[in-house]
């Protein structure tokens, strides 16, 4: 059974940073490209990065790009999101997921950005 568990989420003021953290199992990890996407209140899930398997590949929303580090450590099972200056507009309930609409993901981790 698939399961990925977030976490490293919480409040921050805005210019703030956060790393976030999902911890995968119940598939060959190494062997399968992971995502975050994301839920503003209110809104769809947005897709927000990506990585391939062995890692040497990622992308960015464009909303992101720049203040987001997307990586992952195989010989862990661990996704990871970096992100910094953080705005109020990312503001949301993150997930990583094994497919890019987030059909197969997490419970989440809230990241709250205000002042």
């Amino acid at each position: 059974e698939v399961q990925l568990v977030e976490s490293g989420g919480g409040w921050v003021l805005p210019g703030g940073s956060l790393r976030l953290s999902c911890a995968a199992s119940g598939f060959t990890f190494s062997s399968t490209a992971m995502f975050w996407v994301r839920q503003a209140p209110g809104k769809g899930l947005e897709w927000v990065s990506t990585i391939s398997a062995a890692g040497r590949f990622t992308e960015y929303a464009d909303p992101v790009k720049g203040r987001f580090i997307i990586s992952r450590d195989n010989a862990e099972n661990m996704l990871n999101l970096r992100m910094d200056s953080l705005t109020p507009e990312d503001t949301a309930l993150y997930y990583c997921a094994t497919d890019r609409r987030g059909t197969n993901r997490g419970q989440g981790t809230q990241v709250t950005v205000s002042t």
